[in-house]
């Protein structure tokens, strides 16, 4: 099955496109030459990546029609709001007012984020999850993520690809290897959303990947995300030329002086710099932090999401900090502080940005997946990292998803979808009713 779901275009203006999916209409920019009212796309990312033949188009519709609304039933009734509780004020009015999609303020979210009784949990779950059909009613962007190298020049404490770690093997995909797992992810299983990620390779130069990107880009319909980490700017600015249009690149953590202490030799200005030029250049953002850190504070935890916010992410992302071969230290972070974090990070984020289920998160609980869809969340990762590769890219110990085919996990994440009533697809931000 695809994980995108035809469109047909209803207008252009300029670059941007209207797009009706069953009668609800999403707003696309578009960079395909030629594109005219009628025409079938797919779209992802609010961009619009290729053109579908009509009769195929019509043909998955068609079948679709009859499932999608039988899912948009099963999600409308699944992310009700919860029933109000007067008496447990001021998290109500906190929960009222997000659930009216008005965003939180930071204090309200250090509010949410020292709850603690299992009750009021549930009930900012439950409205997290309302809050994010609200926005992007039952689409669930399924991106597959290709790990290409796992060499890595920064030495970050916690990371198991660090220079200094003990990780014994290391790899690096050759270019006709990237393309063809590419090829594979895209034409074989579906994916029109299609992750890049490596450590800080230094054989892997800005003007290789960008060569890369543009080959994957010429022979397929696909949004390329890219998680290079640090390339520099005019690196950044290559790879934008080249069709990549989204970064993943975390910044950690908010917090300067801790950010110093865990990456040596960097700096959390750097870090930034990358993520603002990229705002300002037109990029897609998804970024976020690691909850866990030592030394990190709620308040701390608090502007990580603002932080993500200011930097009008596209998608938020952020994941436990788990042992691995430089740091072996089990995980500290529990399930429900993972799903609060998520949820308050669902009310607190604009409209647009997705929050992600994290493969952290996933190795650190088994019901992570379904549970952070339930609180919010309306995004996840396959891994299509080549098996003979995929168990080396130990950025922590015990990966999920780190010994399964890539049918296995397309086969779990679709049983799950249907049982939660979620498309995988990428419809991007729901037009507001009284527009419709």
């Amino acid at each position: 099955m695809c994980y995108a779901i035809p469109g047909v275009v209803t207008e252009i203006n300029g670059r941007n496109a209207v797009i009706s999916y069953f009668g609800e209409t999403r707003a696309a920019l578009c960079e395909l030459p030629n594109l005219q009212p009628g025409d079938y796309v797919y779209a992802q990312g609010g961009y619009v990546i290729e053109k579908v033949d009509p009769d195929f188009a019509r043909d998955m519709l068609d079948t679709w029609n009859e499932l999608f609304l039988v899912l948009q039933e099963r999600d409308s009734a699944m992310s009700a709001r919860p029933a109000p509780e007067p008496r447990d004020r001021p998290l109500q009015d906190i929960l009222d007012k997000a659930g009216s999609g008005l965003q939180i303020s930071r204090d309200e979210l250090l509010y949410l984020l020292t709850i603690e009784e299992p009750d009021r949990l549930e009930r900012l779950y439950r409205t997290a999850n309302a809050v994010r059909h609200l926005h992007h009613r039952n689409s669930c962007c399924v991106h597959g993520i290709l790990e290409i190298s796992n060499y890595c020049s920064s030495d970050c404490l916690y990371c198991g690809l660090a220079a200094k770690s003990t990780l014994t093997r290391r790899y690096r995909m050759t270019r006709d290897e990237i393309l063809e797992a590419a090829k594979e992810a895209i034409e074989g299983f579906g994916f029109k959303s299609l992750v890049l990620q490596s450590g800080e390779d230094p054989e892997f130069t800005p003007a290789f990947l960008a060569e890369v990107v543009a080959e994957i880009k010429r022979r397929h319909g696909v949004f390329i995300c890219v998680s290079f980490g640090e390339v520099g700017l005019e690196g950044l600015d290559q790879l934008y030329a080249a069709g990549a249009r989204a970064l993943l690149m975390r910044f950690e953590t908010s917090d300067s002086k801790l950010y110093a202490q865990l990456h040596p030799g960097s700096t959390l200005d750097s870090r930034l710099s990358h993520l603002r030029h990229a705002l300002k250049t037109g990029w897609l953002t998804m970024t976020g932090g690691l909850i866990g850190l030592p030394g990190q504070t709620v308040e701390s935890l608090a502007d990580d999401v603002m932080l993500a916010g200011e930097l009008n992410a596209e998608m938020f992302s952020f994941g436990p900090v788990l042992a691995s071969h430089r740091r072996h230290e089990q995980a500290s972070v529990t399930e429900p502080q993972m799903l609060r974090l998520l949820a308050a990070a669902r009310l607190a984020a604009p409209p647009q940005a997705k929050v992600l289920v994290t493969t952290a998160f996933e190795t650190l609980s088994p019901t992570a997946r379904e549970c952070g869809l339930l609180a919010g969340a309306s995004s996840v990762m396959l891994n299509v990292t080549p098996l003979r590769y995929r168990a080396d890219y130990a950025i922590y110990e015990g990966r999920a998803h780190a010994s399964e085919s890539v049918a296995d996990q397309t086969r779990a994440i679709i049983q799950l979808l249907d049982r939660l009533g979620r498309a995988p697809s990428d419809l991007g931000v729901a037009t507001p009713p009284s527009h419709a």
